[in-house]
Protein backbone atom coordinates (compact mmCIF):
# COMPACT_ATOMS: atom_id res chain seq x y z
CA UNK A 1 0.00 0.00 0.00
CA UNK A 2 1.55 3.28 -1.18
CA UNK A 3 1.29 5.77 1.89
CA UNK A 4 3.28 9.21 3.04
CA UNK A 5 5.72 7.02 4.73
CA UNK A 6 6.72 5.38 1.64
CA UNK A 7 6.49 8.57 -0.37
CA UNK A 8 9.00 9.83 1.93
CA UNK A 9 11.08 7.22 1.84
CA UNK A 10 10.93 6.50 -2.27
CA UNK A 11 11.67 10.33 -2.81
CA UNK A 12 15.18 10.92 -3.47
CA UNK A 13 14.72 14.41 -1.12
CA UNK A 14 12.62 12.44 2.19
CA UNK A 15 11.60 14.38 4.66
CA UNK A 16 13.50 17.60 3.19
CA UNK A 17 11.23 17.67 0.15
CA UNK A 18 8.09 19.47 1.99
CA UNK A 19 10.71 21.90 3.66
CA UNK A 20 13.11 22.87 0.56
CA UNK A 21 9.47 23.06 -1.75
CA UNK A 22 7.99 26.40 -1.74
CA UNK A 23 4.35 26.92 -1.19
CA UNK A 24 2.57 27.65 -4.51
CA UNK A 25 -0.28 30.12 -4.49
CA UNK A 26 1.44 31.55 -7.57
CA UNK A 27 4.67 30.88 -9.66
CA UNK A 28 5.63 34.51 -10.43
CA UNK A 29 6.39 37.86 -8.38
CA UNK A 30 7.40 40.74 -8.16
CA UNK A 31 9.68 41.73 -11.45
CA UNK A 32 10.94 45.37 -12.47
CA UNK A 33 9.46 47.10 -15.28
CA UNK A 34 10.88 44.82 -18.30
CA UNK A 35 9.32 41.77 -16.04
CA UNK A 36 12.08 40.40 -15.08
CA UNK A 37 12.49 39.11 -12.00
CA UNK A 38 15.72 40.45 -9.15
CA UNK A 39 18.08 37.56 -8.14
CA UNK A 40 20.18 37.15 -4.59
CA UNK A 41 22.88 35.34 -3.81
CA UNK A 42 23.58 35.96 -0.16
CA UNK A 43 27.10 34.39 1.18
CA UNK A 44 27.69 33.75 4.67
CA UNK A 45 31.22 32.84 6.17
CA UNK A 46 32.74 31.95 9.24
CA UNK A 47 34.81 33.86 12.01
CA UNK A 48 33.70 37.63 11.41
CA UNK A 49 35.12 40.39 8.76
CA UNK A 50 37.99 42.18 10.64
CA UNK A 51 36.98 45.88 9.68
CA UNK A 52 40.78 46.69 8.99
CA UNK A 53 41.47 44.23 5.84
CA UNK A 54 37.99 45.77 3.99
CA UNK A 55 40.09 49.51 4.42
CA UNK A 56 41.29 51.01 1.23
CA UNK A 57 45.27 50.88 0.83
CA UNK A 58 45.12 54.28 -1.18
CA UNK A 59 43.26 56.76 1.75
CA UNK A 60 43.95 59.79 2.07
CA UNK A 61 44.66 60.95 5.32
CA UNK A 62 41.84 62.53 6.59
CA UNK A 63 39.94 59.47 4.87
CA UNK A 64 42.03 57.13 6.89
CA UNK A 65 42.08 58.97 9.97
CA UNK A 66 37.61 58.50 9.78
CA UNK A 67 37.92 55.36 8.64
CA UNK A 68 39.76 54.29 12.08
CA UNK A 69 38.26 56.34 14.31
CA UNK A 70 34.67 54.46 12.99
CA UNK A 71 33.47 58.05 11.61
CA UNK A 72 30.84 57.89 8.94
CA UNK A 73 32.13 58.95 5.56
CA UNK A 74 32.14 57.58 1.99
CA UNK A 75 34.81 57.31 -1.05
CA UNK A 76 34.41 56.29 -4.45
CA UNK A 77 35.62 53.01 -5.51
CA UNK A 78 36.78 54.20 -8.66
CA UNK A 79 39.60 56.57 -7.24
CA UNK A 80 41.16 53.96 -5.30
CA UNK A 81 42.57 50.91 -5.41
CA UNK A 82 41.30 47.44 -3.45
CA UNK A 83 42.87 45.43 -1.12
CA UNK A 84 44.93 42.55 -2.54
CA UNK A 85 42.09 39.99 -1.63
CA UNK A 86 39.95 42.25 -3.41
CA UNK A 87 41.33 43.05 -6.68
CA UNK A 88 40.12 40.07 -8.44
CA UNK A 89 37.03 42.14 -8.74
CA UNK A 90 38.64 45.39 -9.93
CA UNK A 91 37.05 45.26 -13.35
CA UNK A 92 33.73 45.02 -11.18
CA UNK A 93 34.14 48.07 -8.84
CA UNK A 94 31.52 50.05 -10.45
CA UNK A 95 29.07 47.30 -9.26
CA UNK A 96 30.68 47.29 -6.11
CA UNK A 97 29.64 48.07 -2.72
CA UNK A 98 31.89 48.05 0.61
CA UNK A 99 29.71 48.24 3.56
CA UNK A 100 31.12 49.30 7.08
CA UNK A 101 29.36 49.73 9.80
CA UNK A 102 26.29 47.82 10.25
CA UNK A 103 26.29 46.29 13.49
CA UNK A 104 25.39 42.72 14.22
CA UNK A 105 24.34 42.62 18.44
CA UNK A 106 20.52 41.63 17.21
CA UNK A 107 21.51 38.72 16.14
CA UNK A 108 24.68 38.08 18.76
CA UNK A 109 28.49 37.18 18.13
CA UNK A 110 30.18 34.06 19.34
CA UNK A 111 31.36 31.39 17.12
CA UNK A 112 28.07 31.10 15.05
CA UNK A 113 25.04 32.81 15.19
CA UNK A 114 23.10 29.97 13.19
CA UNK A 115 19.80 31.54 11.75
CA UNK A 116 20.18 34.50 13.39
CA UNK A 117 22.39 36.53 11.00
CA UNK A 118 19.57 36.02 8.66
CA UNK A 119 16.48 36.43 10.69
CA UNK A 120 17.92 39.72 13.00
CA UNK A 121 17.45 37.49 16.21
CA UNK A 122 19.67 35.32 18.34
CA UNK A 123 19.21 32.49 17.47
CA UNK A 124 20.66 30.76 20.76
CA UNK A 125 21.70 27.00 19.28
CA UNK A 126 18.86 27.36 16.26
CA UNK A 127 16.87 24.48 18.24
CA UNK A 128 13.44 25.02 16.94
CA UNK A 129 12.18 27.34 19.59
CA UNK A 130 15.10 30.44 18.80
CA UNK A 131 13.95 30.57 15.23
CA UNK A 132 12.01 33.84 15.93
CA UNK A 133 11.12 34.28 11.91
CA UNK A 134 11.18 33.40 8.46
CA UNK A 135 14.55 34.89 7.42
CA UNK A 136 15.17 38.06 5.28
CA UNK A 137 16.47 35.41 2.03
CA UNK A 138 13.13 33.38 2.47
CA UNK A 139 11.15 36.74 2.65
CA UNK A 140 12.59 37.99 -0.74
CA UNK A 141 11.62 34.41 -2.34
CA UNK A 142 9.00 35.39 -2.06
CA UNK A 143 8.77 38.52 -3.27
CA UNK A 144 10.01 36.55 -6.40
CA UNK A 145 8.97 33.38 -6.86
CA UNK A 146 10.28 30.43 -8.76
CA UNK A 147 10.02 26.44 -9.19
CA UNK A 148 12.02 25.78 -5.92
CA UNK A 149 11.91 29.26 -4.25
CA UNK A 150 15.12 29.25 -2.08
CA UNK A 151 17.77 27.39 -2.37
CA UNK A 152 20.62 26.30 0.14
CA UNK A 153 23.99 25.70 -0.28
CA UNK A 154 26.17 24.87 2.65
CA UNK A 155 30.10 23.82 2.70
CA UNK A 156 29.85 23.15 5.98
CA UNK A 157 31.86 20.56 7.48
CA UNK A 158 30.85 16.66 8.92
CA UNK A 159 31.58 14.97 11.68
CA UNK A 160 33.83 12.50 12.87
CA UNK A 161 36.32 10.83 9.97
CA UNK A 162 34.07 13.00 7.52
CA UNK A 163 35.61 16.44 6.07
CA UNK A 164 32.46 17.81 4.58
CA UNK A 165 28.82 17.36 5.29
CA UNK A 166 27.16 15.53 2.28
CA UNK A 167 23.37 14.70 1.81
CA UNK A 168 20.61 16.88 2.44
CA UNK A 169 21.07 18.28 6.19
CA UNK A 170 19.87 21.11 8.20
CA UNK A 171 20.36 24.86 6.92
CA UNK A 172 20.63 27.92 7.99
CA UNK A 173 17.63 29.37 6.40
CA UNK A 174 14.32 29.37 7.81
CA UNK A 175 10.96 29.39 6.14
CA UNK A 176 8.91 30.54 8.90
CA UNK A 177 9.23 30.74 12.75
CA UNK A 178 9.83 27.42 14.42
CA UNK A 179 10.87 26.11 11.15
CA UNK A 180 13.98 24.50 10.20
CA UNK A 181 15.55 24.45 6.50
CA UNK A 182 17.81 22.03 4.82
CA UNK A 183 20.36 22.62 1.96
CA UNK A 184 22.43 20.84 0.23
CA UNK A 185 25.78 19.96 1.65
CA UNK A 186 27.93 18.76 -1.31
CA UNK A 187 27.83 19.40 -5.18
CA UNK A 188 26.51 16.53 -6.23
CA UNK A 189 23.52 15.98 -4.32
CA UNK A 190 22.47 19.60 -5.33
CA UNK A 191 23.23 18.69 -8.90
CA UNK A 192 20.98 15.25 -9.11
CA UNK A 193 18.28 17.37 -7.22
CA UNK A 194 17.72 20.52 -9.22
CA UNK A 195 18.31 19.32 -12.33
CA UNK A 196 16.46 15.90 -12.10
CA UNK A 197 14.04 16.59 -14.45
CA UNK A 198 16.81 16.22 -17.23
CA UNK A 199 18.90 13.61 -15.68
CA UNK A 200 16.61 11.32 -14.07
CA UNK A 201 12.56 12.33 -15.61
CA UNK A 202 11.50 9.02 -14.83
CA UNK A 203 11.87 9.13 -11.68
CA UNK A 204 9.87 12.76 -11.37
CA UNK A 205 7.39 10.90 -12.97
CA UNK A 206 7.35 8.21 -10.54
CA UNK A 207 7.10 10.65 -7.89
CA UNK A 208 4.24 12.79 -9.32
CA UNK A 209 2.46 9.47 -9.35
CA UNK A 210 2.91 8.95 -5.73
CA UNK A 211 2.07 12.91 -5.05
CA UNK A 212 -1.15 12.72 -7.02
CA UNK A 213 -2.25 9.51 -5.59
CA UNK A 214 -0.92 10.59 -1.74
CA UNK A 215 -2.58 14.50 -2.25
CA UNK A 216 -6.44 12.75 -3.06
CA UNK A 217 -6.24 10.06 -0.19
CA UNK A 218 -4.90 12.50 2.02
CA UNK A 219 -7.59 15.54 0.91
CA UNK A 220 -10.38 12.61 1.19
CA UNK A 221 -9.83 12.49 5.19
CA UNK A 222 -10.19 16.44 5.66
CA UNK A 223 -14.44 16.69 5.72
CA UNK A 224 -13.96 14.37 8.65
CA UNK A 225 -11.17 15.48 10.82
CA UNK A 226 -11.23 19.08 13.12
CA UNK A 227 -9.10 21.35 15.12
CA UNK A 228 -5.39 20.28 15.20
CA UNK A 229 -5.43 17.41 12.91
CA UNK A 230 -7.32 19.00 10.06
CA UNK A 231 -4.56 21.54 9.98
CA UNK A 232 -2.04 18.78 9.91
CA UNK A 233 -3.74 16.80 7.38
CA UNK A 234 -4.23 19.93 5.58
CA UNK A 235 -0.42 21.18 6.02
CA UNK A 236 0.20 17.76 4.39
CA UNK A 237 -2.20 18.20 1.77
CA UNK A 238 -0.62 21.65 0.16
CA UNK A 239 2.92 20.35 1.12
CA UNK A 240 2.46 17.48 -1.65
CA UNK A 241 0.56 20.08 -3.99
CA UNK A 242 3.87 22.26 -3.93
CA UNK A 243 6.12 19.08 -5.03
CA UNK A 244 3.99 18.38 -7.50
CA UNK A 245 3.03 22.25 -8.61
CA UNK A 246 7.31 22.30 -8.16
CA UNK A 247 7.70 19.30 -10.41
CA UNK A 248 5.76 20.43 -13.13
CA UNK A 249 7.20 23.84 -13.68
CA UNK A 250 10.56 22.58 -13.07
CA UNK A 251 9.23 19.76 -16.54
CA UNK A 252 8.10 22.71 -18.66
CA UNK A 253 12.06 23.96 -18.11
CA UNK A 254 13.60 21.08 -18.99
CA UNK A 255 14.80 22.32 -21.99
CA UNK A 256 16.57 25.64 -20.79
CA UNK A 257 18.06 23.39 -18.31
CA UNK A 258 19.52 21.08 -21.00
CA UNK A 259 20.95 23.70 -22.54
CA UNK A 260 22.55 25.01 -19.01
CA UNK A 261 23.53 21.44 -17.15
CA UNK A 262 26.65 22.38 -15.15
CA UNK A 263 29.63 20.06 -15.39
CA UNK A 264 30.57 18.28 -12.81
CA UNK A 265 33.56 16.98 -11.79
CA UNK A 266 33.49 12.73 -10.83
CA UNK A 267 35.33 13.43 -7.94
CA UNK A 268 32.05 14.80 -6.34
CA UNK A 269 30.50 11.39 -6.77
CA UNK A 270 29.36 10.00 -3.33
CA UNK A 271 29.88 13.26 -1.34
CA UNK A 272 32.81 14.25 -2.83
CA UNK A 273 35.16 13.04 -0.13
CA UNK A 274 38.45 13.33 -2.22
CA UNK A 275 37.47 16.65 -3.53
CA UNK A 276 39.80 19.84 -2.66
CA UNK A 277 38.17 22.82 -1.13
CA UNK A 278 38.35 24.98 -4.11
CA UNK A 279 36.69 22.05 -6.23
CA UNK A 280 34.09 22.25 -4.06
CA UNK A 281 33.89 25.50 -3.64
CA UNK A 282 33.90 26.04 -7.89
CA UNK A 283 31.09 22.95 -8.27
CA UNK A 284 28.70 25.12 -5.92
CA UNK A 285 29.08 28.23 -7.61
CA UNK A 286 28.56 26.32 -11.32
CA UNK A 287 25.63 24.71 -9.96
CA UNK A 288 24.04 27.54 -8.64
CA UNK A 289 25.09 29.93 -11.74
CA UNK A 290 22.75 27.08 -13.40
CA UNK A 291 19.94 27.32 -10.98
CA UNK A 292 19.77 30.58 -11.52
CA UNK A 293 20.41 30.71 -15.23
CA UNK A 294 17.69 28.24 -15.74
CA UNK A 295 15.07 30.19 -13.53
CA UNK A 296 14.85 27.38 -11.08
CA UNK A 297 15.49 29.89 -8.34
CA UNK A 298 15.74 33.33 -8.04
CA UNK A 299 17.23 33.65 -4.14
CA UNK A 300 19.98 31.37 -3.01
CA UNK A 301 21.77 31.62 0.65
CA UNK A 302 25.20 30.28 0.45
CA UNK A 303 27.40 29.07 3.96
CA UNK A 304 30.96 29.12 2.01
CA UNK A 305 32.22 28.10 5.37
CA UNK A 306 32.00 27.45 8.96
CA UNK A 307 34.43 27.20 11.96
CA UNK A 308 35.84 23.46 11.33
CA UNK A 309 35.18 24.05 7.19
CA UNK A 310 38.51 21.96 6.28
CA UNK A 311 40.76 24.89 4.93
CA UNK A 312 43.94 22.52 4.56
CA UNK A 313 43.57 21.91 0.84
CA UNK A 314 43.50 25.71 0.22
CA UNK A 315 46.56 26.89 -2.15
CA UNK A 316 48.91 28.81 0.43
CA UNK A 317 47.47 27.12 3.80
CA UNK A 318 51.20 25.88 4.36
CA UNK A 319 50.46 25.49 7.57
CA UNK A 320 47.39 23.72 7.40
CA UNK A 321 45.99 26.05 10.04
CA UNK A 322 41.83 25.33 10.16
CA UNK A 323 39.64 28.09 10.39
CA UNK A 324 39.18 27.83 14.07
CA UNK A 325 42.51 28.07 15.15
CA UNK A 326 42.72 31.01 12.49
CA UNK A 327 40.35 32.75 14.13
CA UNK A 328 42.12 33.08 16.96
CA UNK A 329 45.17 33.73 15.69
CA UNK A 330 46.39 37.36 14.34
CA UNK A 331 47.61 35.79 10.54
CA UNK A 332 46.26 38.16 8.61
CA UNK A 333 47.82 36.76 5.09
CA UNK A 334 45.86 33.99 5.88
CA UNK A 335 42.94 35.42 6.51
CA UNK A 336 42.86 37.33 3.29
CA UNK A 337 43.97 34.46 1.52
CA UNK A 338 40.73 32.72 2.52
CA UNK A 339 38.99 35.76 1.46
CA UNK A 340 40.08 35.86 -1.88
CA UNK A 341 39.06 31.99 -2.46
CA UNK A 342 35.85 33.43 -1.93
CA UNK A 343 35.96 36.57 -3.51
CA UNK A 344 36.97 33.94 -6.53
CA UNK A 345 33.85 32.44 -6.27
CA UNK A 346 32.34 35.81 -6.69
CA UNK A 347 34.02 37.39 -9.73
CA UNK A 348 32.99 33.88 -11.08
CA UNK A 349 29.16 34.35 -10.95
CA UNK A 350 29.60 38.19 -11.78
CA UNK A 351 31.24 37.42 -15.06
CA UNK A 352 29.55 34.55 -15.74
CA UNK A 353 25.83 36.42 -15.23
CA UNK A 354 27.26 39.70 -17.40
CA UNK A 355 27.65 37.13 -20.08
CA UNK A 356 23.57 35.93 -20.09
CA UNK A 357 22.02 38.02 -21.89
CA UNK A 358 18.44 39.15 -20.34
CA UNK A 359 16.29 41.88 -21.37
CA UNK A 360 18.56 44.96 -22.72
CA UNK A 361 21.07 43.91 -20.73
CA UNK A 362 22.27 40.95 -18.77
CA UNK A 363 21.17 38.88 -15.95
CA UNK A 364 23.96 40.75 -13.95
CA UNK A 365 21.82 43.99 -14.26
CA UNK A 366 18.91 42.09 -12.27
CA UNK A 367 20.76 40.21 -9.60
CA UNK A 368 22.58 41.60 -5.96
CA UNK A 369 25.39 39.45 -4.37
CA UNK A 370 25.91 39.89 -0.91
CA UNK A 371 28.88 38.36 1.31
CA UNK A 372 29.03 38.63 5.26
CA UNK A 373 30.61 37.57 7.90
CA UNK A 374 27.42 35.57 10.49
CA UNK A 375 29.06 36.99 14.01
CA UNK A 376 30.55 39.90 12.79
CA UNK A 377 33.87 41.60 13.02
CA UNK A 378 36.03 38.53 14.56
CA UNK A 379 35.77 35.06 15.62
CA UNK A 380 34.16 36.30 19.03
CA UNK A 381 32.84 39.27 17.29
CA UNK A 382 32.50 41.85 18.01
CA UNK A 383 29.28 42.28 17.04
CA UNK A 384 29.16 46.07 16.67
CA UNK A 385 30.51 45.58 13.29
CA UNK A 386 29.72 43.44 10.32
CA UNK A 387 32.02 44.60 7.12
CA UNK A 388 30.44 43.46 3.78
CA UNK A 389 30.79 43.48 -0.28
CA UNK A 390 27.67 43.92 -2.04
CA UNK A 391 27.75 43.71 -5.73
CA UNK A 392 24.69 44.76 -7.54
CA UNK A 393 23.50 45.34 -11.05
CA UNK A 394 22.39 48.07 -12.99
CA UNK A 395 18.93 47.68 -11.69
CA UNK A 396 19.38 47.42 -8.33
CA UNK A 397 16.92 49.47 -6.37
CA UNK A 398 19.79 50.47 -3.65
CA UNK A 399 22.19 53.56 -4.55
CA UNK A 400 25.11 52.00 -3.01
CA UNK A 401 27.16 50.84 -5.92
CA UNK A 402 30.78 51.85 -6.87
CA UNK A 403 31.26 53.24 -3.18
CA UNK A 404 33.04 52.72 -0.06
CA UNK A 405 30.40 53.38 2.75
CA UNK A 406 31.28 53.51 6.33
CA UNK A 407 27.98 53.98 8.60
CA UNK A 408 28.09 55.82 12.16
CA UNK A 409 29.27 53.20 14.53
CA UNK A 410 26.70 51.11 16.98
CA UNK A 411 25.21 52.76 19.06
CA UNK A 412 25.47 56.50 17.85
CA UNK A 413 23.29 58.64 16.42
CA UNK A 414 22.56 57.60 12.97
CA UNK A 415 24.14 54.34 13.28
CA UNK A 416 22.02 51.69 11.20
CA UNK A 417 21.62 47.54 12.46
CA UNK A 418 21.53 44.52 10.38
CA UNK A 419 17.95 44.81 10.75
CA UNK A 420 17.89 48.21 9.15
CA UNK A 421 19.91 47.10 6.36
CA UNK A 422 17.57 43.62 5.81
CA UNK A 423 14.38 46.36 5.96
CA UNK A 424 16.60 48.61 3.23
CA UNK A 425 16.90 45.42 1.28
CA UNK A 426 12.79 44.26 1.69
CA UNK A 427 11.23 48.26 1.31
CA UNK A 428 13.24 48.64 -2.29
CA UNK A 429 11.96 44.88 -3.72
CA UNK A 430 8.16 45.42 -3.06
CA UNK A 431 7.56 44.56 0.94
CA UNK A 432 6.92 47.50 2.95
CA UNK A 433 7.30 46.24 6.43
CA UNK A 434 7.98 48.68 8.50
CA UNK A 435 11.10 47.26 10.58
CA UNK A 436 12.26 43.98 10.14
CA UNK A 437 14.33 42.14 13.04
CA UNK A 438 14.50 42.28 16.68
CA UNK A 439 16.25 46.20 18.11
CA UNK A 440 19.49 46.84 19.65
CA UNK A 441 18.70 46.71 23.27
CA UNK A 442 21.75 49.36 23.65
CA UNK A 443 20.19 51.87 21.21
CA UNK A 444 17.19 51.05 23.10
CA UNK A 445 18.62 52.06 26.19
CA UNK A 446 20.20 55.77 24.55
CA UNK A 447 16.87 55.98 22.97
CA UNK A 448 18.10 56.30 19.49
CA UNK A 449 15.93 55.97 16.91
CA UNK A 450 16.52 52.54 15.39
CA UNK A 451 13.53 51.08 12.95
CA UNK A 452 13.03 51.79 9.59
CA UNK A 453 15.08 51.68 5.98
CA UNK A 454 18.70 52.95 5.58
CA UNK A 455 16.76 56.29 3.52
CA UNK A 456 19.68 56.87 1.64
CA UNK A 457 20.31 53.43 0.40
CA UNK A 458 16.98 54.08 -1.45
Amino acid sequence: MINRRHLLKTTSLGAASLVLSPSFSHLFGQTNAAGLPHRFIFIRKSNGNLPSTFSLPTFSEQEKQKDEKKEAFEANLDQHELPDWLKCLDPHKENMTILQGISMAISGGGHYSFTGCLGGYKAGRNVLSGIKRRTVDYELAALFPSPFGHVELSLASGSGTVAFRNGIVSGFSAPGAHQRNFCYADPQTAYDELFRSVTDSKSVDSQNDLLDYLGEKEGRKLPKLNGTERSKISTHVDSLGSIRARNSKVLSLSGVISKNLPQIAKIHANGGEDATLVEKQTAFTDIMLSALICGLTNVVTYTIDDLATPIDTLPGNTNKVDLHRLGHSNDLELRNLVKASHMAQVEKMVTKLKSVPEGKGTMFDNTTIIYFPETGAGHHSPDTEAPMVVMSGKNSKLDIAGRYLRLPFHATEGHQTLGNWYTTLLNAYGNPIKHYGDLDTEMTRKKLPQTGPIKQFI
